[in-house]
């Protein structure tokens, strides 16, 4: 009785070798497909739409294709990479007879193609070829302003496009090319003032010390039918102090802030009624050291009461139609205490002098209680900042039903005229 127990173990045991035996001899069958294999040439199995001998270029316009040429195999696989190491997107169908790109090919590129294929046998094949594509013959380039330098914090960066750009889509592709980095990173967006132009400002002004640079990823994107992205040039700025001036209308004293700070407090004088200077956000544009002043060039008739030809030193441009800061010895008597100018805000002498030399392009110069009407955003300078954010990202192509390019209150340039 006692060995009927050992005969039933000895006999499990000598099963279970034997089934792990046939286990093996399975896992040891030879493969017939192994991964390792070399992949054979796959030029007999696929074709591609584009010439890839000859030196013929592509037409950028049109999508490519790879397309297996009898059903004895599959694409497995399409990598297409441009010379800058940009990837083209693209859709495989489901049967792997066909490979389509989704996204428009560059101008002026050229691409590797690297497609991954099997037979029906389930070896892998491999195919690699190389095309360029044609230069674009309409070529949108970017200017991007103000020129290299040091700017307040309240300086905008400008793109001027060299053709316009009206297509909402294509506004948008534009949109997404151009770069602005700042360090610290800001908030920011592009508005679209109009065709042309674009504006770049941040939610609230450039922090003191930062370093702004802009440029394009345009170069041989399609922006719309026939139209591709040329070379443009770069920017880079720095940002300087933090200076603000704010002219209060109704007391009469400009008030000048370093980075928070008060500097100065500056006795002034404004518009008179009929030509109250504009209230709102400007942003200095030019320190023109002598000007000549004339009546006539803002439409007041020569000899009439309203008529002036005075020389005009330590100007500060603040808008083109006209307006300044600037040095007005001819009324210090009413300076700090009534409004007799013409528009332009009027200092002594040297208190202009401190003044320009204090502040530089970009700095912030606002004006309150005037009766003036309010400062234009575009077209009369850098009134940007007059728009509050909401409002300024609604110019974005970007933003849903933004980037329409309407001017508001567009300026007549045939008044952009200095005046007293």
């Amino acid at each position: 009785m006692s060995q009927t127990p050992r005969f039933r173990t000895i006999l499990s045991c000598t099963l279970l070798v034997v089934s792990l035996g046939a286990v093996a001899t399975a896992c040891g069958e030879p493969d017939t497909h192994p991964l390792s294999a070399t992949p054979f040439d796959a030029a007999e199995q696929i074709s591609f739409n584009t010439p890839h001998s000859g030196g013929k270029k592509v037409d950028p316009d049109k999508p490519l294709e790879v397309t297996t040429k009898d059903d004895s195999g599959r694409i497995t696989d399409v990598t297409v990479i441009d010379g800058s190491g940009h990837f083209l997107a693209g859709e495989l169908s489901a049967d792997g007879s066909r490979w389509r790109s989704t996204a428009p090919l560059s101008a002026g590129a050229k691409y590797t193609v690297k497609v991954s294929t099997e037979d029906s046998d389930g070896s892998p094949g491999s195919r690699t070829l190389t095309f360029e594509t044609a230069p674009a013959k309409r070529l949108l380039t970017v200017a991007f302003g103000p020129k290299a330098g040091t700017y307040g914090v309240g300086q905008p960066i400008t793109a001027d496009l060299s053709l316009p750009v009206k297509d909402k889509a294509a506004r948008q592709v534009v949109e997404r090319a151009l770069k602005v980095d700042s360090q610290p990173s800001v908030e920011g967006a592009w508005h679209w003032v109009d065709d042309k132009k674009l504006h770049f400002r941040p939610k609230e002004f450039w922090p003191s010390g930062a370093t702004v640079s802009a440029s394009s990823n345009l170069q041989g994107v399609k922006v719309s039918n026939k139209l591709y992205g040329g070379s443009s040039k770069g920017l880079k700025l720095t940002i300087g102090d933090r200076i603000e001036a704010i002219t209060d209308a109704a007391s009469h004293q400009m008030t000048v802030l370093r980075n928070g700070e008060v500097i100065n407090t500056i006795p002034v004088t404004t518009g008179k009624p009929g030509f109250s200077t504009r209230n709102g956000i400007k942003v200095v544009l030019a320190k023109e050291y002598f000007v000549r002043m004339r009546g006539t060039s803002i439409g007041i008739a020569e000899g009439s009461s309203e008529s002036y030809d005075l020389p005009v030193y330590y100007a500060t441009r603040v808008t083109w139609s006209g307006e300044y800061v600037h040095a007005a010895p001819w009324s210090v008597g009413s300076q700090g205490a009534a409004n007799v100018s013409h528009g332009c805000t009027g200092m002594s002498t040297s208190n202009a002098q401190w003044f320009f030399n204090t502040v530089r392009e970009g700095d912030v110069v606002k004006v309150v209680n005037s009766a003036g009407n309010e400062m234009d955003p575009f077209g009369n300078g850098f009134g940007d900042w007059n728009l509050d954010w909401d409002k300024w990202r609604t110019g974005s192509a970007l933003v849903a039903g933004g980037g329409t390019g309407a001017v508001t209150n567009p300026v007549d340039t045939a008044r952009l005229r200095p005046q007293v």
